[in-house]
């Protein structure tokens, strides 16, 4: 049976004395896209960063695709797909030249033609070769997308994916939610915009007291 693109038990982490997350238990299916919800300072950001491999657990165990956060970090990482609240480009490098570096990364491809066809997808392909340091907020996050579309993840993990974008920028985001879910993968992330991506949610679920609860609060 093909376990599933995310699993989480009794997952718990703090900062200090404080308790950000108290045990989070969830499950995202294959083709379920799961919205996290909260206030600021819930926790969202931190129980996707340990999901990331960016943080880990103190407590309680989760997977990614039958893979271990903990101790299959290295092959979770090759699972997942991040678009965080940073698109972490390297000013100095074109969109070609950030692409290609990830891509090199991975152990794929880099050749030109597939990056072009990425920036194309993501409307970026006029800029294929200007600094990513003179591009705007909306381009830098399409660039994030389009490192991501390259990723083809068995989960998308997403921090505020509409924040910056124009409206061409949200459909771009929702074509990347739709073509991960068509694959059979599942989708977790964090938004306060809960219009953008309303047709394509499945669940939304929220984070209050460090525990996961059904709906809106």
């Amino acid at each position: 049976m093909t376990p599933p693109p995310l699993s989480l038990e009794g997952v718990a982490h703090r900062f200090g004395r404080r308790w950000v997350l108290r045990g989070v238990d969830l499950q995202v299916a294959p083709g379920e896209v799961v919205v996290l919800a909260g206030s600021n300072g819930a926790g969202k950001t931190t129980l996707l960063r340990i999901v990331a491999t960016l943080l880990r657990p103190m407590r309680g165990e989760g997977w990614v695709a039958g893979h271990s956060l903990v101790e299959g970090s290295h092959e979770v990482r090759r699972k997942i797909g991040l678009l965080g609240h940073s698109a972490a480009l390297y000013e100095d490098l074109t969109a070609v030249e950030n692409l290609a570096f990830t891509l090199r990364m991975r152990d794929e491809p880099a050749d030109r033609a597939r990056i072009l066809s990425l920036l194309e997808t993501v409307g970026l392909a006029g800029h294929a070769d200007a600094r990513v340091r003179r591009f705007s907020a909306g381009m830098r996050r399409r660039v994030g997308v389009a490192r991501v579309l390259a990723a083809r993840p068995d989960l998308l993990l997403m921090d505020e994916p509409y924040a910056s974008l124009d409206r061409e920028g949200v459909a771009v985001v929702n074509d990347l939610v739709r073509g991960t879910v068509s694959r059979g993968g599942g989708v977790l992330f964090v938004t306060h915009d809960l219009r953008s991506g309303a047709e394509l949610t499945d669940r939304v679920l929220t984070l209050d007291g460090g525990r996961l609860q059904e709906g809106m609060l």
